[in-house]
């Protein structure tokens, strides 16, 4: 597994495991799991609860215990490299917009109809946000 999307894939199954089962993240990577999977996924579960609050802040009428862990999970991963992008692994972090757009593609393949635009625009919002904050 060498593709970027794909380690980011799975770290995002990894922290959904974890979300549901409790099990620590170093039992829960696939065998063979590259360094960037291993160290996003800690990064991610590091500002777990920062992450939450935005994921509540942005989602308009839903709490955060609300959203579906795999949901929860995709949404984390991108809003980690969108937030903190010092803080996710690698020598080039993603933009903005190609951490969004990728989160979108996983929850298009593994989540319910509605989830794509529901991630997008969690994230979306998120982005807004940070990009009025810096002007």
């Amino acid at each position: 597994m060498s593709r970027r999307t794909d380690q980011r894939k799975a770290a995002v199954f990894a922290l959904y495991q974890h979300d549901l089962t409790g099990q620590e993240l170093d039992v829960l990577f696939e065998h063979g799991a590259a360094t960037f999977t291993r160290a996003l996924a800690y990064a991610v579960a590091d500002y777990a609860e920062e992450l939450d609050a935005l994921i509540e802040r942005f989602a308009k009428g839903w709490t955060v215990d609300r959203i579906a862990p795999l949901d929860k999970a995709i949404m984390r991963v991108a809003l980690l490299e969108i937030t903190h992008p010092d803080a996710a692994p690698g020598d080039q972090p993603i933009p903005p917009e190609g951490a969004i757009s990728e989160a979108v593609e996983l929850a298009k393949e593994f989540c319910g109809a509605d989830t794509p635009g529901f991630v997008n625009g969690i994230l979306a919002a998120v982005l807004r946000d940070q990009v009025a904050r810096r002007s």
